[in-house]
């Protein structure tokens, strides 16, 4: 099910991400691939729907939207961004820098607090940790081919057995809807 992307959302959403994460010095190309991914995932799982409705990809380092080059061009031609590379720890980062504040009228409280809330877990892991956490739980991804979209319902999927908890709903959903 194809989601609808909302350009002017996720270019604000690329740009208060770069905003909080000024101060993390592990914080470019891959944080902020991983930190949208997240944040959309997340709002859909928890929310009903994603912020941005971006089309995340399978890519080597992990998840990360399909848009992103575009958008972060066009924030560069408006003159909301910049980005520039550094060395860091024997990596090249890439880093977007916010030249002007992200104008978050667009989201609700409850999506502000779910990307503060993935900034916050993010913030102190390097890049290299964050890829390989998306790595290890993000089935969608595991399970996606190379450049392949990863479903938005993906983020319902676990590798974690279910609890007797899940196993007793289950039945009764089975029982209810007529599945066994």
């Amino acid at each position: 099910m194809a989601m609808q992307f909302d350009a002017s959302k996720f270019k604000e959403l690329v740009l208060y991400v770069a905003e909080k994460s000024a101060d993390d010095p592990s914080f470019g190309a891959t944080k902020l691939n991983k930190t949208l991914f997240f944040s959309d995932f997340y709002a859909y799982g928890e929310l009903g729907k994603p912020m941005t409705g971006a089309t995340y990809q399978k890519l080597d380092r992990g998840p990360a939207p399909r848009e992103l080059p575009s958008i972060q061009q066009q924030l560069q031609e408006e003159g909301a961004a910049a980005v520039f590379e550094r060395s860091h720890f024997n990596y090249l980062q890439k880093r977007l820098l916010p030249l002007r504040p992200a104008d978050l009228s667009q989201f609700s409280p409850q999506e502000v607090a779910l990307v503060d809330e993935v900034i916050e877990a993010l913030k102190y892991h390097t890049a290299l940790e964050v890829s390989r956490v998306s790595h290890a739980k993000v089935l969608g991804w595991q399970l996606a081919g190379e450049r392949e979209e990863i479903p938005y319902q993906s983020v319902f999927l676990s590798s974690e057995p279910p609890t007797p908890t899940d196993i007793k709903r289950g039945r009764e959903l089975a029982k209810e809807h007529g599945w066994l």
